[in-house]
């Protein structure tokens, strides 16, 4: 809502926005779009890190490529594979978020899904903003994937007994501390979303279609970056909203990674 609100409903920021919304629609009104949104994150974050295991492996096996590409490499193609598989969902999910209390277009999530189909020419409606998603996805997922790898392995070589311990399935496999997984997925996040967010702004303007009153000017992703670039620059334009994102994905990410890891380790994969 940050970077995409403007006129009546703009909000100053993100402490604004978390006082101004339940005012307007009371405390459920932050939760928006949450069904969707749950619904969509099992599959996405299932698809996301079997994916990018096996691309790794392929990767290593048909090219050759190891070390430090080969995980920027897997990432970008794991987080392209995810977002193809669940990007109706996400569509959905957007929908439902930016309605206005009163002024609801779409009753629930499957309702919304029965509108966009009948409305927005059946199933190419539910993939409008695809384009921008995976442009933005493979630096996204990429440097998510890179940089927590990079971050491990420095890490084990330079420090191990600082910040590694043996792993619970293989005790001759080093493994991260919880805390120092919490950190570098953090990192991790927060450097792939600075990455990739102008493309994030134009993929959600996109999905929002024709909800949004400028619609007709945002309807490529080239369109839609020359846009929100010319009536509102860098900052306030293509970056708003960035700090909101810090605050939603680096504990988003520090969990995921920190999962994976564990469940490797739960499911005797190392």
């Amino acid at each position: 809502m940050c970077d995409l609100e403007s006129g009546s409903l703009s909000l100053g920021g993100v402490f604004s926005t978390l006082c101004a919304v339940p005012r307007k629609e009371g405390y459920l009104g932050l939760y928006k779009g949450n069904g969707a949104m749950m619904i969509r994150i099992f599959p996405y974050g299932a698809i996301q890190f079997m994916a990018f295991d096996q691309y790794k492996k392929v990767i290593k096996k048909q090219l050759g490529i190891s070390g430090h590409v080969h995980r920027l490499m897997a990432g970008s193609m794991a987080g392209i594979t995810a977002v193809i598989c669940t990007y109706p969902l996400d569509m959905v999910r957007v929908r439902l978020a930016f309605q206005v209390k009163g002024e609801h277009k779409y009753m629930g999530i499957i309702h919304a899904f029965k509108m966009i189909y009948t409305k927005e020419g059946g199933f190419s409606g539910f993939y409008r903003g695809l384009m921008p998603t995976i442009v933005g996805m493979a630096p996204y997922a990429g440097f998510s994937f890179f940089t927590f790898g990079t971050l491990k392995s420095i890490g084990l070589s330079q420090a191990p007994n600082l910040l590694g311990r043996p792993s619970l399935d293989n005790p001759d496999v080093l493994v991260l501390k919880t805390h120092v997984n919490l950190l570098c997925g953090g990192i991790a996040g927060a450097i792939a979303q600075t990455i990739s967010y102008p493309l994030d702004v134009t993929r959600r303007r996109m999905q929002l279609g024709a909800v949004l009153p400028d619609s007709e000017k945002c309807l490529t992703m080239v369109q839609t970056l020359k846009y929100v670039y010319q009536q509102h620059g860098i900052r306030r334009g293509l970056y708003r909203g960035l700090s909101l994102n810090y605050i939603r994905c680096i504990p988003s990410q520090a969990v995921a990674f920190t999962t994976y890891e564990l469940m490797k380790q739960f499911l005797h994969l190392n």
